[in-house]
């Protein structure tokens, strides 16, 4: 059972009614995770798990210390303050504490749809069970997985401040591979309302690519003109609003960081096309309605029209540099000022290029540079003269993604849409478009498919 409102507050009252440190923040949580897992178009598993969970951490004299438990009952709960508040006499200071937050005031984000946290398996094995027919047909074996997860839980502070939330999210993947294994096709989309996942979609391309995959060639790597899909650009930069840290930033450690303890702050880095927000209230992607420790989240601009527009501060940085803490962020989301154009039409307008459905193993290399090392995986194309030429062998790559996302390097911009990274299979999404950019850095080849 998922906890309620009523039941987390009283659960976090019981928690801190046992502490006697000075300061302390508890917090329960409750999930529901279920899965799906298809391959050799098979199904091969499926299962849900159900947890709760509780974790405190408490303060005295100024050092820390924290425990949790998997244990809901009073017995425990006591137990794991006890230990919290023991490891917290014998810890060095904590010199990045401040108070927990007294009361706050939330706007819900509304990320919790009912029919998403109470699926019907019946639904689920019958849209599998269309997405294996469908591979069969088209002579191609295929792989998923469909996994949905609901959360629930909040938190209560030694100074008053109580906060509840509930989300969902569903998602799938589906990988459909020639029987000779020499061609992919990838294809991942998530969303917190599971009426709007579109499971024939995410099929449908997954066997395209797979079936336009055969007979890739070999070039040699290299600068080439770039159209990644919406997805290969997630795999990207899927979570870099997250990365726009000003305390790295100012110490040196980022790639927004400037001479003499300077930021790039107010700097145009990016091409005019570029814009990322936060918005907690986007309709297709709520975030979370509390950041950077509780505080009350809001809409935030990151980028402006290629402009660096804000870095973050946590509660603890922002009271060293005597600013105000940031409320944010809780989500990417790309905008442009510019034409939005479509993946045919970034084509069209390419004499020579390459088409990138998805990179896979990503690594970063340099903070200082926002460089990043990977592959490219399950699609590839050449552009010869606006049209798909072959298909090609995969590539790794070294990019900056502030120089992918510099001035004059984003030629054309695509229609956002919500879609998560591959590597976190879609725990969580951004809102991202297809883009056309004018160099993309290929080191070397790859063999992976």
């Amino acid at each position: 059972m998922l906890l309620t409102e009523k039941e987390t507050k009283e659960l976090n009252e019981k928690i801190l009614s046992y502490v006697k440190a000075d300061d302390a923040i508890a917090g329960v949580g409750s999930d529901k995770l279920s899965h799906l897992r298809f391959a050799g178009n098979n199904i091969l598993t499926s299962g849900t798990r159900v947890s709760r969970s509780a974790n405190v951490t408490v303060w005295i004299g100024g050092k820390r210390g924290g425990s949790s438990t998997n244990d809901l009952d009073d017995a425990s709960l006591k137990s794991m303050v006890e230990q919290a508040q023991k490891i917290a006499a014998t810890a060095p200071p904590d010199r990045e504490y401040v108070p927990t937050l007294g009361p706050q005031t939330y706007k819900p984000t509304n990320g919790y749809v009912e029919s998403t946290a109470n699926l019907s398996l019946d639904d689920r094995a019958k849209a599998i069970g269309a997405i294996i027919s469908k591979c069969e047909k088209n002579g191609v074996i295929g792989a998923g997985f469909h996994s949905a997860r609901v959360e629930a839980g909040g938190s209560l502070t030694k100074n008053g401040n109580f906060e509840y939330e509930r989300s969902t999210n569903v998602s799938l993947s589906t990988t459909a591979r020639t029987p000779d294994g020499t061609s992919s096709g990838y294809f991942l989309r998530s969303h917190f309302d599971i009426a709007k996942l579109d499971t024939q979609r995410i099929a449908n391309e997954a066997i395209r690519k797979a079936l336009e995959g055969k007979g890739a060639r070999t070039i040699e790597p290299g600068k080439y003109t770039v159209v990644l899909e919406p997805q290969a650009v997630a795999d990207l930069m899927g979570n870099f609003g997250f990365s726009l840290n000003a305390r790295n930033a100012e110490e040196g450690r980022s790639v927004f960081s400037a001479a003499g303890g300077k930021t790039r702050l107010g700097e145009k880095m990016f091409d005019e096309k570029v814009s990322l927000i936060s918005d907690p209230w986007n309709p297709e992607l709520p975030g979370s309605q509390s950041a950077n420790g509780g505080l009350p989240a809001e809409r935030i601009a990151m980028i402006e029209n290629g402009v660096l527009k804000t870095l973050t501060y946590n509660r603890f940085w922002a009271k060293q540099k005597n600013v105000e803490p940031t409320r944010g962020p809780v989500n990417t989301i790309f905008q442009t000022s510019g034409p939005i154009s479509t993946i045919e039409e970034m084509i069209k307008s390419t004499e020579k290029g390459v088409l990138v459905g998805r990179f896979w193993y990503i690594r970063g290399t340099d903070p200082r540079t926002a460089s990043s090392t990977g592959l490219t995986r399950d699609g590839v194309w050449m552009i010869e003269n606006g049209k798909i030429a072959y298909p090609l062998r995969n590539f790794r790559f070294n990019q900056s993604v502030t120089q992918m996302l510099g001035p004059g390097n984003v030629l054309m911009v695509g229609k956002s849409e919500r879609v998560g990274g591959s590597e976190g299979g879609g725990a969580s999404a951004s809102l991202l478009p297809a883009l056309k950019l004018k160099e993309f850095n290929f080191t070397s080849q790859s063999e992976a498919v």
